[in-house]
C-alpha cells in the first residue's frame, strides 16, 4: 500500500487520498418522502437550462475529465479520486517548482521529442485544468476539449512519424538491395572486361607470333627466289657461252 501511494504522489495532478471501496446495498428511501436538497438548486442558465454549482456536480465533471484510479491489492479494491480543494495562488506557484523538479530529476530532454517531458506537461496540464474546473466549470470543460485536440494531433504526428519511418526504411531496403545488384553487375562486367582483356593479349601474342612466322617465310622465300635467280642466270650464262661456241667456228 505505502508503493502504491508513493506511486501515485508522482504525479503533478493532486488526488485524494485512497479509499477501500466496501460492496455494500445501499438503503432506498421511498420515493415519497426525498425532499430537494440543495445539490439540486443552482442557477439558470442559457436556454432555461439549470447549471447546478454544487460540489458534488463539481467532484463528477472532475471524475469524468479525470477519471478515478482504482486498483486492487491484497484482495482489496482502492480508489482514489482527483482532489476538489480549490487551489491557491501558492498552490500554483508549488505545481511550477515541483514540475521543474521533477524535469530535473528525471532528466527530460529541454529541446525535441521526450517521453519523459511530454509526461510531465500533460500531468501539469490535467492539474490546471482541475484547478480551473473548480472555479469555472465551463472555463474547465472547455480546456478539456483543447487539451483533448492536442492529444489527438499528437497522435496524428505520431501515427504519420511512424508511417514516414517505415516508408523511410523500406525505401532504405530498396536502396540497399538494388546497390547490392548494382555491386554484382559491376562485378560481372569486370569480370567479363577482364576475360576480354586476356582474349586481346592473347591475340596480340598470336598476332605477334604469325607476324614473325610469316616474316621468316617470306625471308626465306626471297631468299630461295634470289638462289633461283642467281642458278637461272648462271644456267643463262652458261648457256649462252655454249651457243657462242658452237656458233663462232662456222664462222
Amino acid at each position: 500500500m505505502v508503493d502504491r501511494n508513493l506511486e501515485l504522489q508522482t504525479t503533478l495532478v493532486r488526488y485524494n487520498n485512497p479509499v477501500l471501496v466496501v460492496k455494500h446495498v445501499e438503503k432506498r428511501e421511498p420515493a415519497g418522502d426525498v425532499a430537494p436538497s440543495k445539490e439540486q438548486t443552482g442557477r439558470p442558465g442559457s436556454g432555461g437550462a439549470v447549471v447546478v454549482d454544487s460540489p458534488r456536480e463539481t467532484e463528477e465533471i472532475l471524475n469524468c475529465i479525470l477519471p478515478p484510479k482504482t486498483w486492487e491489492e491484497d484482495g482489496q479494491l482502492w480508489t482514489q479520486t482527483v482532489s476538489s480543494t480549490p487551489a491557491t495562488r501558492q498552490d500554483v506557484i508549488n505545481l511550477q517548482e515541483m514540475l521543474d523538479t521533477r524535469l530535473q530529476q528525471t532528466q527530460a530532454r529541454e529541446t525535441g521529442i521526450c517521453p519523459v517531458r511530454r509526461e510531465l506537461y500533460t500531468q501539469c496540464f490535467d492539474e490546471l485544468i482541475r484547478q480551473v474546473t473548480i472555479n469555472c466549470t465551463e472555463r474547465g470543460l472547455l480546456l478539456l476539449r483543447v487539451r483533448d485536440e492536442i492529444a489527438m494531433s499528437l497522435e496524428a504526428y505520431e501515427t504519420l512519424y511512424c508511417s514516414s519511418v517505415s516508408f523511410g526504411i523500406r525505401k532504405a531496403l530498396q536502396a540497399q538491395e538494388g546497390k547490392e545488384k548494382l555491386q554484382e553487375q559491376i562485378q560481372q562486367v569486370e569480370h567479363e572486361k577482364e576475360t576480354l582483356l586476356n582474349s586481346i593479349s592473347d591475340m596480340k601474342i598470336k598476332a605477334d607470333q604469325a607476324e614473325r612466322r610469316n616474316a621468316e617465310l617470306r625471308a626465306s622465300e626471297e631468299k630461295k627466289h634470289s638462289e633461283e635467280i642467281a642458278f637461272l642466270k648462271k644456267t643463262n650464262a652458261q648457256l649462252k657461252a655454249q651457243l657462242e661456241g658452237i656458233i663462232a667456228p662456222k664462222k
